[in-house]
């Protein structure tokens, strides 16, 4: 008895080792395709749904492709109830785990027939070609599934007329409750509802459970994939708690829906049991109930979403709510929020310098106080940092690279806009006004590009016409100070102002420069030898 459960963990453990292995392969094969294909057909809920059901089948990760909807959100691509039919849509995505299982793991007796897979899987992974590599290890977890079920059968079948229905709770509503707890249970101890699904059939190919026992316990395992949601939410963003509760809410009323459904269910599918299809039977009802669920949550998409953010209030500024912490463990998606981050500090920046030079922001333009700008900067730098560049991804490094180095500059922006007292200065002469109005205009023009390498070229312009004027009033201000027509006060004052703008319009070219370099995944262009003079005087 105590041989035939350790063998039967065993099998659960091959399976949950498979799992891994087959999702990681998988995901890692997807890559960009996978969230290119989420952004693209995502326009409505409904096709949120239908693209997160067949994504999440393809890649057999729920939560990759939640990740990826919070990420969407976070960056602004999708609206929150977009977001919601992506992850609805994944819940009925994880059924086919069961279907494959069902359909090929019991039907047929793969087992053993898959250990050359593995081996072949095996070598694969260690060719050392990224995506042989990968391909190697989702093949050798696709095997391990079917060995681990193996496994099960085997040491399940052992206890056939040993252990039966009898040995359960009974199939009363009671009773029916008692097994949804067990059911909920097992999801909670393995973290895996496809784990928890595969026992339940292989429970009931050995006769040791009947249909309606199974069925519950399989509404069990699916509420309790919730708890692994809330877990995931933990220390997270208000984009992940938002998403964890709304998981939350939708899995337990679609556990009710199921639970009072169990009983016609199991009326109509009885000469299908009756056939030896049970375990065809159970994965249906497990496809079916998540399915109905969608389908008759999806008209209230827009509702639910607006309790969902009642219930979860933004905490984050507007400037960094997208860093949400919990996309971390995707680099990728993380970078890319990042990156959108950058974009509005810098956008707000501009608009920042615009008021500083007395000139007009678009009227839609959101004022933000100088702390909130310097905290902003701070936190997504401290974000930016804590982002783990993988081996390998060179366009992921080139982008964090270059958001550190638009950071930078933003900072040194922020910091001449504190400087008052030459921003006055620049009201004092014809000249200087003309100047603080080209810079304005400059600022504005970067804050909202039509076209951003125009806008590159724009700004590299303005920086040469404000080097050039640091430099050729410079010395006429000395010599008329020098003769006295002029206070020296007055001449070292100008002279800062200048030196001003020129190094303002430094800062703003090469955030530009950076910008644009990060939007293509590449490294900015080197710096002119003119421009490295820029660099030595600033």
């Amino acid at each position: 008895m105590i041989w035939g459960v350790l063998s039967a963990l065993g099998g659960v453990g091959v399976f949950l080792v498979g799992m891994a292995m087959l999702t990681a392969g998988l995901k890692g094969l997807a890559g960009r395709k996978m969230r290119d294909v989420l952004g693209r057909f995502t326009n409505t809920p409904l096709s949120g749904a239908v693209t997160g059901a067949l994504t999440t089948a393809a890649i057999q990760s729920s939560s990759a492709t939640t990740v990826a909807a919070v990420g969407f959100v976070a960056s602004g691509m999708l609206t929150f109830p977009q977001a919601l039919g992506i992850i609805f849509g994944a819940n009925i995505g994880t059924t086919m785990t069961g279907w494959i299982v069902a359909t090929l793991g019991f039907k047929l007796d793969l087992g053993t027939a898959m250990l050359p897979a593995v081996f072949l899987g095996a070598l694969l992974h260690l060719s050392g070609r990224p995506q042989l590599s990968r391909a190697g290890l989702a093949l050798a977890g696709f095997s391990l599934l079917f060995i681990g079920i193996d496994q099960m059968k085997l040491a399940l079948a052992a206890f056939e007329g040993v252990v039966t229905p009898t040995d359960f709770p009974s199939d009363t509503l009671l009773g029916r409750l008692e097994l949804v707890g067990i059911g909920l249970l097992i999801t909670l101890v393995t973290q895996s509802s496809s784990a928890g699904v595969a026992t339940a059939l292989a429970a009931l190919g050995a006769g040791a459970i009947s249909f309606p026992q199974a069925a519950a316990m399989v509404i069990g395992m699916d509420v309790g994939t919730t708890v692994t949601a809330l877990l995931a939410t933990v220390g997270g963003g208000t984009m992940a708690r938002r998403t964890g509760l709304a998981h939350v809410i939708y899995n337990i009323l679609t556990g009710v829906l199921a639970f009072f459904l169990l009983g016609p269910f199991s009326t109509l599918v009885a000469p299908l049991i009756a056939e030896g299809n049970g375990q065809i039977a159970l994965v249906g009802f497990h496809s079916m109930f998540n399915a109905l669920g969608v389908l008759l949550v999806l008209p209230l998409a827009r509702p639910f979403a607006r309790m969902i953010e009642w219930m979860v209030p933004e905490r984050a500024g507007p400037l960094t709510r997208g860093l949400d912490p919990a996309l971390l463990s995707a680099p990728r998606i993380a970078t890319e929020v990042t990156v959108a981050a950058v974009d509005g500090l810098s956008t707000a920046l501009a608009d920042h310098l615009v008021l500083k030079l007395h000139g007009g922001p678009p009227p839609d333009a959101l004022h933000h106080s100088r702390a909130t700008l310097e905290a902003a900067l701070a936190e997504t730098q401290d974000y930016l940092g804590k982002i783990v560049v993988p081996a390998g991804a060179p366009a992921i490094a080139a982008q964090v690279a270059g958001s550190f180095h638009a950071l930078d500059h933003l900072f040194r922006l922020l910091y001449r806009c504190d400087q008052d007292d030459r921003i006055e200065v620049l009201s004092h002469s014809g000249r200087l006004r003309r100047l603080r109005r080209l810079l304005a205009g400059g600022a504005a023009r970067h804050a909202r590009p039509d076209d951003p390498e125009a806008t590159e070229r724009m700004l590299d312009r303005l920086r040469a016409i404000m080097r050039e004027q640091r430099k050729s009033p410079r010395d006429r201000l000395v010599t008329e100070a020098v003769h006295g027509k002029i206070p020296d006060e007055v001449a070292h004052a100008q002279i800062t102002a200048l030196r001003w703008l020129h190094r303002v319009s430094y800062h703003l070219w090469r955030i530009r420069v950076h910008q644009n370099a990060v939007h293509m995944s590449a490294p900015a262009v080197p710096l002119p030898e003119e421009a490295r003079i820029d660099v030595a005087q600033d």
